[in-house]
């Protein structure tokens, strides 16, 4: 190995496979009610950071404002992000919904916490930094 060689710690290695595969994901709520306050935004990354580690992945930012949540997470390319969505969304709102069940309840009509849809963004074209310090400079509530 090169002396001058510097590793880079968002180039992961597998067994066969080197990779940096970074997404932006963006979800709402269902009605875009506004339920998000700092505490549940703090408890939402806590699960979102857990479930991303069951799947090998690295939460890398997560932020929000009163109607939405944003996150950075570098996956492995075993990972299919729709099956990641799936779990961040369906564990978050099993247990935002445990843990501030009055709270949710005034803001959500009916059974679903989560839109069914969402937003992803593959980052490779903009540099992380730019995505980082957007996600960084949402307005969080409180």
């Amino acid at each position: 190995m090169s002396p001058r060689w510097e590793p880079n710690p968002d180039i992961r290695r597998g067994r066969s496979v080197v990779h940096t595969l970074h997404a932006h994901l963006v979800f709402a709520p269902k009605h875009r009610r506004g339920p998000f306050t700092d505490e549940i935004l703090r408890r939402c990354e806590e699960v979102m950071r857990d479930v991303c580690t069951d799947f090998g992945a690295d939460l890398r930012e997560f932020n929000g404002e009163r109607d939405h949540v944003h996150l950075l997470v570098h996956y492995p390319p075993k990972v299919a992000v729709s099956r990641l969505v799936g779990s961040l969304k369906g564990v978050s709102a099993r247990r935002l919904r445990q843990e501030f069940p009055g709270h949710i309840r005034t803001y959500l009509w009916g059974e679903h916490f989560w839109s069914p849809s969402y937003f992803a963004a593959s980052c490779g074209g903009a540099p992380l930094t730019v995505i980082k310090e957007y996600i960084e400079n949402q307005k969080r509530p409180g």
